[in-house]
């Protein structure tokens, strides 16, 4: 049950306590780390775990990629010449890898920072977001990454709360109410099948053994067999990508190693994270999300067609809301007595009672539904008040883009406008004999084309995606929270029914995309 929460208790929380924050060199991490550090400057360490090869680079890596960015410009210019100052009092780097246990962080750095005795939050947003990544990779980071960071947590005696950062998304192509439940361990989307963690990682290990054995020593040839195999092994079980499917097991591992009910666990479900709405700075956005495509094939005046359909809702939720739900449900659910995962204590015959971990879906959905079509009309408003200017200095004639509904559609319209001419070329470069450049240009095109239709096949169950997330857990931080008022300005606002959605896209998130992103 979530007990009275307000701004000055959540700020009040982090005041003097430890926080581990993994992912933290990622979009969300970065911002929840500058949102601590300004609503509560007395917080006492933020531990950053970050891939580097010793203390040096951890340090240069987390200046660069993390405090150095426009994004802290608010807490820089309220801090002033002691800035630098602050941030080596309260930020620490570790040098590591989520990969590994422990972070991958020397033990002995560990042992003189006593990081394991003093932590009072663990924050896992490590992951590896790429859909067709190698199955070997997203197993490292999203699943066992997971298990290392349950099994640094049990050796953590103050520990109060682990939150973890999952994705919506896990729902694969559910349709309907998707409801914030956690996975059983070994569940899947297809009826018929069990999902058994330990041999998926073995199969991933084999796929590389075995190509090693056979002499197959290509590493592009590994890379693709890797690839093909996560995304074989994900539609198996009932996932469109290896990116949602390695997520879900990852789900699967926390539940199943945190399941006695040490520490209170979170997962947080965001749908798709777009640009910071409000604070510390309006439209900063790092990387490109999935409905940015449109915004940005429009922009460099490449784009014709795209797989959307403008009825469906796109569920998207401002990076600074995400934060903000983050930071209520740490306090929610932070325990006021110190963990028991150290404690050494006698055998029980009793097994103790599980406690699942408390699932919570960021999303809009439900409460505050936008179409595609809020994003098409607002990208198509802003590109004709605010032209491109084309290589000869003159402005870019704002152009309509053909949407296709379906994967069917689309197909169809593939063939026609771009294979059946790449097959005449083809033919044209077979009768010539390869001459005049014809069969490079074929190869060329050919390999577009491939290119094209497989980000179709991936990214097409998102953009087609028929599901509402429930946000009832969510919705019940929001009551909790019900005398702050619904002000959109609120400090720990996460209510998208705040949000003028055709504003936020025109003023916001597009001029967000166009300076950070498109540069």
């Amino acid at each position: 049950m979530v007990g009275p929460l307000d701004e000055g208790k959540i700020t009040e929380y982090f005041r003097n306590k430890s926080v581990l924050i993994t992912g933290s060199t990622g979009f969300l991490g970065k911002i929840l780390v500058e949102k601590i550090l300004r609503v509560q400057p007395d917080v006492k360490k933020i531990y950053l775990p970050v891939r580097a090869a010793d203390a040096v680079a951890a340090k240069r890596r987390v200046e660069t990629e993390v405090v150095g960015k426009e994004l802290f410009g608010l807490l820089r210019e309220k801090h002033g010449d002691g800035f630098d100052s602050f941030i080596e009092e309260k930020i620490v780097p570790l040098a590591g890898d989520v990969m590994r246990e422990g972070f991958g962080v020397d033990r002995e750095t560990l042992r003189e920072l006593r990081v394991a005795e003093e932590l009072n939050v663990i924050v896992n947003g490590a992951a590896t977001t790429n859909f067709y990544e190698r199955y070997d990779v997203a197993l490292d980071v999203n699943v066992a990454g997971v298990r290392h960071m349950c099994d640094f947590a049990r050796r953590c005696p103050n520990l109060e709360v682990l939150l973890h950062v999952s994705t919506a998304y896990v729902a694969g192509e559910k349709q309907g109410l998707v409801q914030e439940r956690p996975f059983r361990h070994g569940e899947t989307l297809k009826e018929g099948t069990h999902l058994d963690i330990d041999v998926e990682v073995r199969l991933a290990k084999d796929l590389k053994k075995q190509m090693q054995a056979d002499g197959a020593d290509d590493p592009k040839a590994e890379r693709k067999a890797l690839k093909e195999l996560g995304l074989s092994r994900a539609r198996h079980f009932g996932w469109p990508n290896t990116y949602v499917f390695t997520k879900s097991m990852g789900e699967m591992m926390l539940g199943q190693m945190m399941r006695c009910g040490e520490v209170p666990v979170v997962i947080m479900r965001p749908s798709i994270i777009t640009s910071v709405q409000n604070d510390p700075l309006p439209g900063w956005i790092e990387g490109t999300r999935t409905i940015d495509a449109i915004l940005i094939g429009y922009a460099k005046q490449n784009l014709s067609c795209f797989l959307a359909d403008l009825d469906l809702t796109m569920d998207v939720m401002p990076g600074d809301m995400v934060v903000n739900a983050m930071m209520a449900a740490t306090v929610a659910h932070a325990s006021t007595t110190p963990s028991a995962s150290v404690k050494k204590t006698e055998p029980k015959h009793e097994e103790p009672p599980e406690t699942p971990p408390s699932v919570y879906h960021v999303s809009s959905s439900l409460r505050h539904p936008a179409p595609y079509a809020v994003l098409y009309r607002t990208g198509i408003r802003y590109f004709e008040e605010n032209p491109r200017v084309g290589a000869d200095g003159r402005p870019v004639r704002t152009r309509k883009v053909r949407f296709l509904s379906t994967i069917a559609s689309f197909h169809l319209f593939m063939v026609l406008k771009y294979r059946l001419p790449l097959e005449l070329l083809h033919l044209l470069s077979i009768l010539c004999c390869g001459l005049f450049g014809l069969a490079a240009l074929y190869h060329d095109l050919a390999r577009k084309y491939r290119f094209v239709m497989q980000l179709v096949d991936l990214y097409g169950p998102f953009s087609l995606f028929k599901g509402c997330f429930d946000d009832v857990n969510l919705n019940k931080l929001r009551l909790a929270m019900a005398e702050e008022g619904a002000a959109g300005d609120a400090l720990f606002n996460f209510d998208p029914r705040t949000i003028d959605w055709d504003e936020y896209f025109y003023r916001v998130h597009i001029p967000g995309v166009m300076k950070y992103v498109l540069k």
